[in-house]
């Protein structure tokens, strides 16, 4: 205890210093009363060691239940240490303890996320990027005629454009769960909401004979008016995708006290029951999804629309797919 402890070691010889500068002038009043100086120093100095023996002792027991933490993870027995500043010290190393648990806790969650992600991503990449190369080799061959090589090149075009819808919404989804973007608070207008979401679908819907129907007054949300314009866009493609030929896409708004309704309805084939609680996971495909789909278009408007204190949902309507947006306008 000594050896390793120069400040005790210090204030030991102090305290020898002092007793025995008053037990000398003790001595000088009178032998008795230097007898009992000495006597009371001696008792002092003696209370002095038992309580630093057993402070020492404590800190050993803490030290040695730390290092069953750090190797095995046993959790400090705090109920053992009830009193004076070895309870303050014990609870405080407790809390430390726990909170490092818990951050060691979520980097092993995130690095398991990471992980699953990046096994996801590569494997969705894997597809066209095989395709692109098989074309490619296609191309090289200098027999092909003028009619296939149109036709390929027009093939390898529209892998690459699939590929880089691909990169661009994975590295938007990576930008909002990181909290990189930050999404505009403004009122938005649902008519022009609508009309932005839709411009990109104009020319699809028009090739396949698509009807798309707008029931709309004028409601209005605080919310990010291109960001959200992208979510409700994503959900559109997913029902033009799945509505055949010559079928209609409606929309109809609706607000009341408490939230901005966006309703969509389809008139597809609809969902199959057991897809419907999985269709905004990431890369989940249903069992009605093309094979061009990659699973993620629903999950970026799942998470642009939950990132604005709003709601979506999936449902069957009486006819085809129906999705059921929500913008609410206190915090929930």
């Amino acid at each position: 205890m000594f050896q390793n402890n120069r400040e005790l070691r210090n204030s030991l010889t102090a305290l020898a210093i002092s007793a025995i500068i008053i037990a000398v002038v003790g001595f000088c009043i009178s032998v008795i009363t230097g007898i009992l100086i000495l006597v009371a120093c001696i008792i002092s100095i003696a209370v002095f060691l038992l309580t630093e023996h057993y402070r020492y002792h404590k800190l050993q027991k803490i030290s040695a239940d730390l290092d069953n933490l750090l190797i095995s993870g046993t959790p400090l027995p705090v109920s053992e240490y009830n009193e004076g500043e070895l309870s303050i010290l014990a609870n405080q190393i407790q809390k430390i303890t726990l909170k490092l648990k818990e951050s060691a806790e979520v980097v092993s969650a995130d690095k398991k996320y990471l992980a699953d992600s990046l096994a996801d991503i590569s494997h969705q990449l894997r597809t066209p990027l095989t395709s692109m190369n098989l074309t490619a080799s296609m191309l090289r061959n200098p027999e092909l005629t003028t009619e296939k090589r149109i036709e390929l090149s027009r093939e390898l075009r529209s892998l690459l454009a699939r590929t880089d819808w691909l990169v661009e919404t994975l590295l938007k989804i990576s930008k909002l769960d990181a909290g990189t973007i930050k999404l505009i608070q403004k009122p938005v207008r649902v008519k022009d909401l609508i009309a932005r979401a839709i411009e990109p679908l104009a020319i699809p819907m028009d090739l396949r004979n698509q009807r798309f129907v707008v029931r709309c007054k004028d409601e209005r949300f605080i919310g990010d008016p291109i960001w959200t314009a992208e979510a409700l866009g994503n959900i559109l493609k997913n029902c033009t995708e799945h509505t055949p030929e010559g079928g209609t896409i409606t929309v109809t708004t609706s607000d009341t006290a408490l939230f901005t309704q966006i309703e969509v309805q389809d008139t597809g084939t609809g969902f199959n029951p057991k897809d419907i609680p999985h269709l905004f996971d990431r890369f989940y495909k249903g069992s009605n999804a093309s094979e061009n789909s990659y699973g993620i278009g629903l999950a970026l408007a799942r998470t642009v629309i939950t990132s604005q204190n709003g709601s979506v949902q999936a449902m069957n309507g009486e006819i085809g797919a129906k999705f059921v947006i929500k913008f609410y306008k206190q915090v929930i």
